[in-house]
């Protein structure tokens, strides 16, 4: 070929893949998966509202659960028979092992025997229970987990190579028909095991629920917002770009508010309260809360002491335009709150899932947005606006 030719090739095949990638997650039904979890174990009536759910994860089995070899009760908040009637047919039922400060994985994972273990006394709940699948909440392999003031990274870096090998085993034991989801970092610096080894992660599942919510936690000492859209760019793209494929990706939003006690005199300074100075939110040593950052869900009552300062927050929140998230910074009361509203949603929705060719989008949780179920209406109806444009597109 003429080297003119060539190079016009070469300057064509970023595109010509993005047109492939495109066709091929264009092909692939949106999802939409939700959470349902024990503490909110709320459903909407509304049809509208229940159809274009197409997976839900119900939340937790306790991944300790599967390491006793004489166990034949699998209990759960809510039974899959349960959800399977309270949703639409055809929605997927999957079963979610672990959450926040399950450190039994680390147990599942040892040598070959236990992952063995693990995995037939998985099989053996999906056969029983009916389910179509499980989701595995392990945060976080490699380090970086609730204990890790306990247990240092280091002592965990055999997780790193551990972690496919028992996703390897969980393969094995369910069959191809079966789901294996994974819930999985949202910051890159838990991503301790993903960065290195996703080639090795990836193969196994069948797609990847990305924790895009928590993007500011306790271990942070200055403001930043906990689900924007700019944040959640930088974790996809981090994802795509260490191998996983768009259309295995599913973008996370988290049904609550967040707060944080600010650095007063520090914000009260500072030109925007946007990376300003926090408190000390976590014991150095241990690790442990210090009663200066929270979380509550929409279906909570608000605490007590931070009703006044939330009602100012709903009142004159504001809109990040540059990052894409809504916050607010309360001066009287020094506190920062960071949340998804339904503007926020709709906005990210509509730029992410086009702009990245994500499969879809999941949330944490159903339950948590009850009982108006305004952000999913938000979501719901942001995906259903995103395919049409797709389709009139096409």
């Amino acid at each position: 070929m003429h080297f003119l030719g060539r190079r016009i090739v070469k300057a064509l095949l970023p595109l010509l893949a993005g047109l492939i990638t495109f066709t091929v997650a264009s092909d692939k039904e949106p999802i939409c998966l939700m959470y349902l979890t024990g503490q909110h174990d709320v459903i909407p009536s509304d049809d509208a509202l229940i159809n274009p759910i197409t997976h839900v994860a119900l939340a937790f089995m306790r991944s300790g659960l599967f390491l006793d070899s004489n166990r034949t009760e699998w209990p759960s908040d809510r039974s899959v028979d349960s959800a399977r009637q309270a949703f639409a047919e055809g929605t997927k039922i999957l079963v979610a092992i672990g959450g926040w400060g399950d450190t039994d994985f680390s147990l599942a994972a040892w040598n070959d025997t236990s992952r063995k273990l693990f995995a037939h006394n998985v099989a053996r709940m999906v056969q029983v229970t009916g389910a179509d699948g499980v989701d595995i909440d392990w945060e976080y392999p490699g380090g970086n987990g609730e204990d890790y003031k306990q247990v240092p990274n280091s002592k965990k870096e055999w997780e790193i190579d551990a972690y496919p090998l028992l996703l390897g085993e969980l393969r094995s034991a369910l069959g191809p028909l079966k789901l294996i989801t994974a819930a999985v970092p949202g910051i890159e610096r838990d991503m301790i095991a993903f960065r290195h080894n996703i080639k090795n992660i990836e193969p196994h599942l069948d797609f990847l629920n990305v924790m895009t919510y928590d993007l500011m936690n306790r271990r942070d000492n200055a403001t930043k917002h906990h689900s924007s859209i700019a944040g959640s760019r930088q974790t996809i793209m981090t994802y795509i770009s260490d191998g996983v494929p768009p259309d295995k990706i599913n973008i996370g939003l988290g049904f609550y508010v967040k707060w944080f006690k600010a650095d007063k005199e520090d914000c009260d300074k500072a030109r925007s309260p946007i990376g300003c100075k926090t408190l000390l939110l976590e014991d150095p040593v241990t690790g442990g809360d210090l009663g200066r950052a929270g979380a509550f869900s929409w279906h909570d009552e608000v605490p007590e002491d931070k009703r006044t300062s939330f009602q100012r927050a709903l009142t004159n929140r504001q809109y990040d335009n540059e990052e894409g998230a809504t916050y607010y910074y309360d001066s009287e009361e020094a506190l920062w709150w960071t949340f998804d509203d339904p503007y926020s949603i709709d906005n990210k929705i509509k730029q992410l899932n086009k702009e990245l060719n994500v499969r879809g989008t999941f949330a944490w949780g159903l339950g948590e947005d009850a009982l108006d179920f305004t952000r999913l209406k938000s979501l719901i109806g942001a995906v259903k606006e995103d395919v049409r444009t797709e389709r009139d597109e096409l």
